[in-house]
């Protein structure tokens, strides 16, 4: 029996297209129409009547819940949805959870009582309140952080803390500390991870500490990290919203970057290149993985029976003025 992956392949377009051209909605185009019902009737596919009922009460409507709307890194996925979003005839509902699960689980409510098609999410926690979606048939996919079932976009954070680390003592840096986000976060967990990686091997002291992902947290840490008996001379940092606050706290003690300690931050911030020196950065591919988590949505939306997936993407390394010792 013919799936509509079948048709979907058949005709060149998202599940999610054939979904909405069987359907009846107005935003496909009227030739891609034309080419799914082709499709469908070559390969004798018949949609089930009643899923189909059941979603026509859905809206063409998406829920990105991100975990801080003011990092670059976030609204480059959220523009990443919001692109394929369009391009499929949908809306994008933006909600900003500030790393609160129960800001989180609001927004999860509102998504159920709105009949939103799709969310993508940056959970807050290993759960997150994902059950209730599960529970009602919502698709859900995750990005950037993982949850234990499920879609979802994920990105080799550990291998790139590990080497930019490596970066770090390769550049003569001799003790290398880490700011990290929250202990429990998966992501802060895995570049300190990565971090802890490359310094044991190296058989280096370990010197780092967790801090909330927004600049005070990183002000804070770095501002501890340097009263040490023994400060580091480079610092891996978790995220730019960090990054700001670990530079305030460098530029307080008249320390210079490259010369005096070492810096790689994770995300290439627009900002990044106009510090001077310039900061060396992990790039992770944000537009990316909010690209690749609305596909995922919109086939898991076309046809919800295939088993879950995972698409992990890699970071790269880009070097720059701050890890020049001059």
């Amino acid at each position: 029996m013919a799936t509509i992956n079948d048709v979907a392949r058949r005709a060149g377009v998202s599940t999610a297209t054939v979904s909405r051209a069987l359907n009846g909605k107005s935003t496909v185009d009227p030739a891609l129409v034309t080419r799914v019902r082709a499709a469908a009737k070559e390969l004798g596919y018949h949609p089930n009547g009643l899923a189909r009922n059941l979603r026509r009460q859905e809206t063409a409507v998406l829920a990105l819940i991100i975990a801080d709307v003011e990092n670059p890194f976030f609204t480059a996925i959220a523009r990443g949805v919001e692109d394929v979003a369009q391009a499929e005839g949908y809306s994008v509902v933006l909600c900003n959870s500030d790393e609160s699960a129960e800001k989180e689980r609001r927004y999860i409510d509102v998504a159920l009582q709105e009949r939103v098609a799709g969310v993508i999410l940056s959970p807050t926690g290993a759960t997150s309140n994902v059950e209730r979606l599960h529970e009602r048939g919502t698709p859900v996919v995750a990005v950037d952080r993982p949850l234990p079932a499920g879609d979802q976009v994920l990105v080799d954070t550990r291998l790139a803390a590990r080497e930019a680390t490596n970066h770090l003592i390769a550049a003569g840096y001799r003790r290398i500390g880490c700011v990290t986000g929250p202990a429990g976060v998966r992501t802060a967990n895995d570049r300190l991870a990565g971090y802890r990686d490359a310094i044991r091997a190296a058989n280096r002291p370990e010197l780092f500490r967790h801090g909330q992902y927004w600049a005070a947290g990183g002000k804070q840490a770095t501002v501890e990290l340097l009263a040490e008996p023994e400060p580091p001379d480079a610092l891996l940092i978790a995220n730019s919203a960090m990054a700001i606050g670990v530079l305030e706290a460098l530029s307080e003690a008249k320390l210079r970057l490259g010369r005096d300690i070492g810096v790689v931050t994770f995300d290439d911030a627009a900002w990044a290149t106009l510090i001077d020196p310039p900061l060396t950065v992990v790039a992770q591919p944000a537009y990316e993985i909010g690209e690749q988590a609305a596909k995922l949505l919109f086939a898991r939306i076309g046809d919800p029976s295939p088993p879950p997936h995972t698409v992990t993407l890699a970071a790269r390394l880009v070097t720059r003025g701050s890890t020049l010792r001059g």
